[in-house]
C-alpha cells in the first residue's frame, strides 16, 4: 500500500499515484507499458494476474523496473505531515526523509520496554513510564541478589527464593554427577571390552608361538636322531674297516 494522500501538502500529480491503490507511490517499480505501482500492490496483483492492471497488457514480473530517475526525484520531493499528527507531531518532511524521521519521532506510538508490560506509550513519555511501571525490575532490597519485578514486591520472599534455587541447584549437581558416573561406566565398559579383546589377540600369539616351539623343538628331536643315526653308521663303518 502506499502514502495516504491525504497526508501530503499541495498537489500530488496524477502520475505518482499507484494505480492499484490510488494512493502515492511506495517502493514504486515501473511497467514497460510505463504504469507505476507500489512494489507491495503490484506483486500481489501478479500473484493472481498476468497483465497490467492499468491497460491489461501482458506483464511479467521480471520485467518490473525502479521509476525513472526523474519521477523519483519529483516523488522524493512531495512534502507529507508526520504518521503522528494525530498525536500531535507538527513535522512537515519531504518524502525522502519522512522514514528517518518517523523512526525517532518524539510522539511515535512504542511499547514499553519492560518485558509483559502491555503498555503503549508516546516516545517522549517512555522515560516517565518506565520509572513507575509495574513490570520493571530491580535488585531485591534485602541483599538476597534476585532481581524483582515491580509488580512482585510484595510477594517476594528472599527466604523461599533461596531454597528454591537451593533445590534447584542440588537437582543440577545430582543430574551432573549422574551423567559423569554414566560416561565414567561407559568409558570402563569400553576399556575393559578393549582389554578383553586385546587380551584374547595375545592368548591367540601365545598360542601361536607355543605350536611354533612345539615344531621346531619336533625338528630338533628328528635332527638329533638322524644325528646318532649317522654317528652310528660311521661307527659300524669303522668297524668293518678295523676288520678288513
Amino acid at each position: 500500500m502506499g502514502y495516504d494522500t491525504e497526508r501530503f501538502v499541495g498537489y500530488v500529480n496524477e502520475g505518482l499515484l499507484c494505480s492499484i491503490c490510488r494512493d502515492v507511490l511506495e517502493d514504486a517499480l515501473q511497467a514497460p507499458c510505463e504504469h507505476a505501482f507500489c512494489a507491495t500492490c503490484i506483486h500481489g496483483w501478479l500473484l493472481h494476474h498476468s497483465s497490467c492492471p492499468e491497460d491489461r497488457q501482458a506483464l511479467d514480473g521480471a520485467l518490473l523496473r525502479p521509476l525513472y530517475r526523474y519521477m523519483k526525484n519529483d516523488l522524493n520531493r512531495l512534502q507529507l505531515h508526520c504518521k503522528n499528527r494525530e498525536y500531535g507531531c507538527e513535522m512537515v518532511c519531504s518524502l525522502e526523509s519522512i522514514d528517518r524521521h518517523e523512526r525517532e519521532c518524539e510522539y511515535s506510538q512504542i511499547l514499553c520496554s519492560n518485558p509483559g508490560c502491555p503498555v503503549q506509550t508516546e516516545r517522549r513519555n517512555l522515560d516517565g513510564h518506565l520509572a513507575v511501571c509495574d513490570y520493571r525490575s530491580r535488585a531485591c532490597p534485602n541483599g538476597c541478589g534476585y532481581t524483582v519485578l515491580g509488580a512482585e514486591d510484595t510477594q517476594h520472599n528472599c527466604v523461599a527464593e533461596l531454597r528454591t534455587e537451593l533445590e534447584l541447584l542440588r537437582s543440577e549437581m545430582i543430574c551432573r554427577v549422574e551423567e559423569a558416573k554414566h560416561e565414567m561406566e561407559s568409558r570402563l565398559d569400553s576399556q575393559r571390552r578393549h582389554m578383553v579383546q586385546k587380551e584374547s589377540i595375545l592368548q591367540n600369539e601365545i598360542e601361536e608361538l607355543k605350536s611354533q616351539m612345539s615344531r621346531v623343538l619336533s625338528d630338533v628331536r628328528s635332527l638329533m636322531a638322524a644325528e646318532r643315526q649317522h654317528r652310528q653308521e660311521l661307527e659300524q663303518a669303522e668297524l668293518e674297516k678295523r676288520e678288513l
